[in-house]
């Protein structure tokens, strides 16, 4: 089954999403069923430059005063512990996610997307460093075995292709999980939601089911 996600990596609902889709992708291999996944970029902001700016000073122009940032962190920091994810909100450094998803396409070409994008999420929301910078940029893939050179415009077209797609398929927020093209789970959902739909989608699709293990059935 093919499944593209479409996400931000500054985005903490993405990065949650993942994680459980991740989780239950594997379920599902368990039971003997098949996913091809495939990452594909949204941009939240693109208009944001990378200007080493503390994402709390700006989150508190966007959405009006420290109260309410901290109301906002304060939920999705505690949905990510419940995945296991230890979100670091006050360490976060506001960034252009652009070249970073150019980094996940390079990932990807070489079989490490997935893990490429784990490690920009955590670098973004636990480590407090600067994805909108190459320099970090580069660390983080030679740490991921990944070849890339972002100096240049390399995978920069190919980048904004699949923006704009997002963009003709109507996505205006993320996390996105599309099945076989045409099935869409709109969404941070819960890992069971998750591999209900794969099998869902497989039954619809006419793939063979995975085979969920001994029953009692009337």
């Amino acid at each position: 089954m093919k499944v593209e996600i479409f996400s931000d990596v500054v985005c903490p609902w993405c990065y949650i999403g993942h994680t459980r889709f991740t989780r239950a992708a594997e379920r599902y291999r368990e039971q003997g069923g098949e996913v091809e996944v495939r990452l594909r970029p949204f941009q939240l902001a693109p208009d944001a430059e990378s200007l080493g700016e503390p994402l709390s000073t700006w989150m508190e122009r966007r959405f009006g005063g420290p109260d309410k940032v901290r109301e906002l962190t304060g939920r999705v920091t505690g949905v990510a512990a419940e995945s296991g994810l230890d979100l670091h909100m006050d360490r976060a450094v506001q960034a252009n996610s652009f070249d970073a998803h150019r980094l996940i396409l390079a990932a990807t070409e070489q079989g490490r997307g997935e893990r490429m994008a784990r490690r920009l999420f955590r670098a973004y929301f636990s480590d407090g460093l600067d994805i909108g910078s190459r320099e970090t940029l580069a660390r983080l893939a030679a740490e991921e075995g990944v070849q890339v050179s972002l100096d240049g415009e390399d995978g920069a077209e190919e980048t904004r292709a699949q923006l704009d797609r997002a963009r003709e398929l109507g996505i205006s927020g993320v996390p996105l999980f599309l099945f076989e093209g045409k099935y869409a789970v709109s969404g941070a959902q819960p890992e069971d939601t998750l591999l209900a739909a794969l099998r869902e989608v497989a039954s619809l699709t006419g793939q063979a089911p995975p085979d969920q293990g001994d029953t009692c059935s009337v």
